[in-house]
Order: C-alpha cells, then structure tokens, then sequence
C-alpha cells in the first residue's frame, strides 16, 4: 500500500511539472489555425516570455508568412531520405534549448522514416514531459476517433490521425471558426492555395455542405472537449459511472467502427473502456491470413491509443467470453456491430446468444448495437 502511494506522489509531482498544452483546432485547412498561433507568440514575445518556433507551416500564405518576423526560429534538422534533402521539426533541439513555449505546428504529421518518434504528436509528448510549454494545432479530421464519420461527409479517408488521448491530455483547446461563405471567398481569394488550385479544390473538399457539415463536428468536439474539462476539473464528477466493452472480430473495418465508437462513448463519460478480442480456434496464427492478422493488430494497436484497455482471449465461444469479461470488468455497457457483421452471426450461431441476452437482462449492462 505505501508503494502505491508513493507512486501516486510521484505522478502528482511528474504531472505538476509536465508543460502546459494548448491546440487550435479548425474544420479545415485556411481558417487561420497557424496565424492565430504566430500572433499569441507576438503577443507572448511583448509580455516577456520566451517562445520560440520549432516547427510551423505558412503554406507560402502571404498574412501568415508575415507574423514569422521578429518570432526566434529553432532551425529544422536537414536529412536524406529516398535521395532528397528534406527538412523536418528538430525535436532534441527543443529539449536542449527548453523554451518557456514553443510552436508545433502539424500536429498530425508522419514523421521520416528514422526518426525518433513515429508521429508528431508523440514529439510534443516528449516535449510536455519535459516541462516545456506547447502550442500546437489540427483539422478536425486528424481526430482518429472521427475518422469514419469524416470519410462519409468528404468521400476521403484522412491517413495521418491523431489518438482523441492527445486531445484529451490538453489544456486548452480552441476552435478556429469561419463561416462556409468565408472560407470559401478565402480560397477564391488565393489565400489558402494556389489560384491554379482553386477550381479543383472547389470542385472537391471546399464544397459548401461538406463545409457546414465539418464545422458542426469542429464545434461539436471543442464543445465536447470543454465539457470534459469542465466536468473533471470544475465539479470533479464524472458524469456518469460506466465502463465500456467494445467486442470486435478479425473483420478489420467492422473493428475500426465499433473501436472508433466506442471511443467516443467511452470520451463522452470520462470513462475506462476496454477492447476485447475473441479468437476462436478457426482464427489460430496458423490459420488466419497474414492480411487478416496485419489488420487486427493494427486495430488492437490503435484502440491501444486511443486509450483502451485490450482484452484478447482464445475460445470457441463468443459470447460466454464476453459475459466472463463483461462480469471480471464490471462492464456497464457492450458495445457489438450490427447484425450483418461478423461477430454477431458468430454469437447467433451458437446456443449461448440467448444465454448472453438472458444474463444481461438480469443485469444492468446495457447492449449497443452500432452501425
């Protein structure tokens, strides 16, 4: 017991002196996520505190290129990857430096291949572990949980994601918000893209609907953001006693719905939620194809950062695997694909489906089917 609180006090001092992390947030590219970072850095730099840029992209935008002047710059590191010479954020630099604040743009990006961290965002972890303070952003639809929802309002699935832990570890999160008629005379404007882009870009992605429906979720998910804050740290109540149990199968985009789902519910209470994997004998390394394995872990890999717990059990039966769990967990809620989905013709297959209808009614676990 004096071990673990011990441990306790250690991770109260860590989390004291972690550095304080602020994101702007927009329902796309050009609402002015970078230039509102440059000119907080201005009014920064006026009332004395030492920032500095470690890494931002003005997209050649004339305004935004602007407020770089008078603003100390970390140079990028130079390396060589596939025979060019390419620029990117110098993350032992920054620590060496220890800038009171320090600007990460790109949140989302993909580092080099040979670098230290994977991601960007891993980077400002580092950065935040060490003390020092960072001001960062993102479009809405780097969000991992919001992937799917984004690919069915712009027909395009989003590659470089950010886990909703990132969100949720910042301080602030701020939303940069432009109406659809703005952002659209911005583009026409030249402002956002080059003007030989315009056409195609309005003929795409900066169509007014798409626009409208991106603006709801930005605003929707700072909203949600805010609330959690609020709920945390103002009332110090949770909103609601629930732990969440997400049952996928090897089927690799039913599993990323009900992960990325789940997620969500689980973010929206506050609360710990698990992912559980049932591989039956069928599915044995031996048996299940390399593509099927590769996007499994993959999916396990993902619902790990978005802060699942992952549960992976071998049995022949589904659904006694998840009672057992649901009951060790004290799940409050299981989370299930719809009927057309491969778990669940598994669990109708057997003798237990009724077994596990029957054990839930007598409990208070709750069943959400997803679409």
């Amino acid at each position: 017991m004096k071990d673990k609180t011990a441990q306790h006090f250690l991770d109260l001092i860590k989390k004291s002196r972690r550095g304080k992390f602020k994101i702007y947030i927009g329902m796309s590219a050009g609402v002015g996520k970078t230039f509102r970072m440059l000119q907080e850095a201005h009014a920064m730099q006026r009332n004395n505190i030492d920032v500095k840029i470690g890494y931002i992209e003005t997209h050649n935008r004339k305004e935004t290129h602007q407020l770089l002047e008078g603003l100390p710059i970390i140079p990028r590191r130079k390396l060589f990857y596939k025979g060019k010479e390419l620029e990117e954020f110098d993350l032992q630099a920054v620590l060496n430096i220890r800038p009171e604040v320090v600007l990460v743009d790109e949140l989302a990006h993909t580092n080099i291949e040979g670098s230290k961290n994977e991601k960007r965002w891993q980077d400002v972890m580092e950065i935040l572990d060490a003390g020092i303070n960072v001001i960062s952003a993102l479009n809405i639809q780097h969000i991992e949980s919001l992937n799917t929802i984004i690919q069915q309002v712009t027909g395009i699935e989003v590659k470089e994601r950010v886990p909703d832990l990132v969100l949720q570890q910042a301080d602030e999160v701020v939303n940069i918000d432009l109406t659809a008629d703005e952002l659209i005379m911005r583009l026409k404007e030249g402002k956002i893209y080059d003007l030989k882009k315009v056409e195609t870009a309005l003929n795409h992605f900066f169509q007014a609907d798409k626009i409208l429906q991106l603006r709801e979720i930005a605003l929707k998910e700072v909203a949600h953001q805010v609330e959690r804050k609020v709920t945390t740290e103002v009332t110090k109540t949770k909103l609601k006693h629930e732990r969440f149990l997400a049952c996928i199968s090897s089927n690799a985009e039913t599993a990323k719905t009900v992960i990325r789902k789940t997620a969500r519910l689980a973010s929206h209470y506050d609360s710990k939620w698990f992912v559980l994997y049932v591989q039956r004998p069928s599915e044995s390394s031996d048996k299940i194809n390399l593509a099927t394995q590769r996007h499994l872990i993959n999916n396990l890999k993902m619902a790990a950062e978005l802060g699942a717990e992952i549960i992976r059990i071998q049995s022949d039966s589904v659904a006694k695997a998840i009672i057992e769990v649901a009951e060790k967990e004290q799940i409050t809620t299981i989370c299930i694909g719809k009927p057309h989905f491969n778990l669940l013709k598994i669990i109708l297959a057997t003798n237990l489906f009724n077994q596990l209808l029957k054990k839930l009614s007598q409990s208070e676990i709750d069943l959400i089917i997803l679409s």
